[in-house]
């Protein structure tokens, strides 16, 4: 018999003392993980992937996508690269760290490749791309790690394979956006799943009870589903065929006659018929073409980590006693400092406190990955790993961040501590309840997405909107006071109120980075002359004002606008028709005392959006027309 299973707090514990170890070691790639990602590039399209050059590093000099744990590769987040090709599964198995793949809002298309054979992949994300036809009904029977699957806007048909709604440990599964059918398989494990979207595909019957306690939105634009959480009854659907069918034999009856005639006469002129029966075999030659079997790549998304999304490990620096601890310290050559507090008014911690923490990854975006620890006296903090910020000097680094962590505004998080290290920072800060905006508008819909109703939603804006107008004032002096204002980097607390995060960056990124990764870089006066100015934080402003009037996924939050809606052509085309009402949300729309108030705040967004920044608003024209909405 086998000893007692270990705590999942010590299996935690233990995890996080990894993380921390691995983040002050020197990494050893292996050899062979070179060589495989090597063979993996050369089965992409022509001049994809130019960053992986053998004479450099995968982790040390950061190719683009590569996610390195301890100099090993854990993840590939090859995300909107503009990839095509067949993707090399002999060379992805070569990686013996791969845990999580992203292929997302690329162009591959085909059947789905063979990544069952990556047996310890935790997320799959193949969002976005142009793969179809079936899915074996086994095919995830062999990847029990699965805690993530996304297979959504594809071309995929047939029935859910029962083995994916088996996963002993997914969380997340979205295939909207296919054309699957048949029945809905029930899910085995339904407590352990976050986040799940089944809409807008072909699928009919009754919903399994497993699923029956998620959101309504997880299941529209199938016709054929009823029972709950849909309002449709499944009895009513079913007693219409049945009527069908009584009228179909009753047709057939009266009608049998008429068969047996056309029978006769069918005979007759059977004989004429039978000398065109060969040439009309050469033909029916044709109509039997075998498809294509391309065999192509998938997208996949962030394993453990993430979007929401998220996957890899942080590693933290420690901290001194005393005086050294509230105001940091360094020591050696190599970067291997302290944590750094720059704000004390969450108390004062290090290594020490850190380790007993609980970590899990919660998230990765354009400037890093983030890592949720609790640590023992009930703080839970988020610890951001950023890299490509090497524009400053050590010093002009610390000075900046002392500057942030200085910062004191009810819509602004402060980070509480940093660590320098040359190749990347980690930044420490508080985490919010809630997670961010984008989550709770897109991605919970079934937990928190209800909750947001006109007045709460009214009030994200406000505090968003106060939050800027502090920022724009601190950093007057900065081309962008914030540069990265979109939905995943408004937190939310308990209450709703937001905290803004991610802001002044800019500064201290390297520039070619800060095009690719902030959000600001999207506005139309750099996308045509390179240019960008406080406005251009105006324009993003717009997008979550329309972001939150819609409850629309913005394509302008990525990076080829493949996917999502264009709130900015679908809103000003709709304000110019006098349309305004097609534009709100359905979850806010019944509330129609407000409807003035709501095309109010939708007027604004779409005056932050002007393609022209001269008659764009400047920010505090913004928050004075915003505050005058009342509910």
């Amino acid at each position: 018999m086998s000893g007692p299973a270990m705590p999942m707090a010590a299996v935690r514990l233990l995890l996080l003392h990894i993380l921390i170890i691995i983040f002050f070691s020197t990494p050893s790639l292996s050899v062979s993980d070179i060589q495989a990602l090597l063979k993996l590039k050369k089965s992409f399209s022509p001049d994809a992937l130019k960053s992986w050059d053998r004479s450099s590093s995968p982790c040390t000099n950061q190719w683009v996508g590569v996610i390195c744990f301890d100099g090993i590769v854990t993840g590939l987040h090859l995300y909107d690269l503009g990839l095509s090709g067949m993707i090399n599964i002999e060379a992805l198995q070569e990686i013996q760290g791969l845990r999580t793949i992203s292929f997302g809002n690329n162009t591959f298309l085909g059947p789905i490749p063979e990544f069952n054979k990556l047996g310890k992949l935790k997320s799959l994300l193949l969002s976005y791309n142009q793969f179809s036809g079936e899915i074996p009904n086994n095919y995830f029977a062999n990847m029990a790690s699965l805690k993530k699957v996304w297979l959504d806007t594809n071309k995929f048909t047939g029935k859910i394979p029962e083995s994916l709604m088996q996963l002993p440990h997914l969380m997340e599964l979205h295939i909207e956006g296919n054309e699957f059918s048949g029945l809905i398989p029930p899910l085995k494990y339904p407590k352990l799943m976050r986040s799940l979207d089944l809409s807008h595909n072909k699928l009919e019957g009754e919903i399994p009870e497993s699923l029956s306690s998620f959101n309504a939105s997880s299941f529209v634009g199938n016709k054929g589903l009823c029972g709950k959480p849909l309002e449709t009854v499944c009895s009513d659907m079913a007693a219409k065929p049945l009527a069908a069918e009584v009228a179909e034999s009753q047709s057939i009856v009266n009608n049998s006659k008429v068969v047996i005639l056309a029978t006769i006469a069918v005979v007759v002129v059977v004989f004429l018929a039978v000398s065109f029966l060969n040439a009309r075999r050469r033909d029916d030659d044709f109509s039997v073409l075998g498809k294509e079997n391309l065999n192509d790549v998938v997208e996949v998304h962030v394993p453990e980590s993430t979007i929401r999304r998220p996957r890899e490990s942080s590693r933290m620096g420690d901290s001194r006693k005393g005086d050294s601890n509230r105001r940091g310290s360094t020591h050696g050559k190599g970067g291997m400092g302290d944590l750094l507090i720059v704000n004390d008014e969450k108390g004062i911690f290090g290594l020490p406190d850190l380790m007993k923490a609980a970590a899990e990854v919660i998230g990765n975006g354009g400037l890093g990955s983030a890592y949720k620890a609790v640590m023992v006296n009930g703080l839970s903090v988020v610890v951001k790993r950023m890299r490509e910020m090497n524009r400053l000097s050590r010093e002009a680094f610390d000075i900046e961040m002392r500057r942030l962590g200085s910062l004191r505004h009810p819509n602004v998080l402060t980070p509480l501590a940093y660590h320098y290290k040359k190749e990347e920072k980690l930044v420490i800060s508080e985490y919010m309840p809630k997670s961010s905006l984008l989550y709770v508008l897109h991605g919970d819909r079934g937990i928190c997405h209800a909750e947001l109703n006109w007045p709460t939603r009214l009030k994200i804006v406000k505090g968003i909107v106060q939050g800027m107008g502090f920022l724009h004032s601190e950093f007057a002096s900065y081309d962008l006071p914030h540069g990265n204002l979109k939905s995943s980097n408004v937190l939310l607390g308990d209450d709703y109120e937001p905290q803004l995060n991610d802001y002044a960056f800019d500064p201290l990124t390297n520039p070619n980075h800060a095009v690719q990764a902030m959000f600001a870089y999207k506005s139309p006066e750099y996308v045509q002359y390179q240019k960008v100015s406080p406005k251009s934080d105006v324009y993003c402003l717009g997008i979550i004002i329309l972001e939150l009037l819609t409850g629309k996924f913005p394509s302008q939050y990525l990076s080829n606008s493949k996917g999502g809606t264009d709130v900015v052509q679908w809103v000003l085309s709709a304000i110019q028709e006098h349309k305004e009402i097609e534009l709100i949300d359905p979850e806010i729309a019944n509330n129609t005392n407000s409807f003035g108030q709501m095309v109010n705040l939708l007027q604004i967004g779409a005056a932050c959006i002007e393609s022209n920044p001269i008659q764009r608003l400047d920010m505090r024209e913004a928050i004075r027309r915003i505050e005058e909405i009342q509910v």
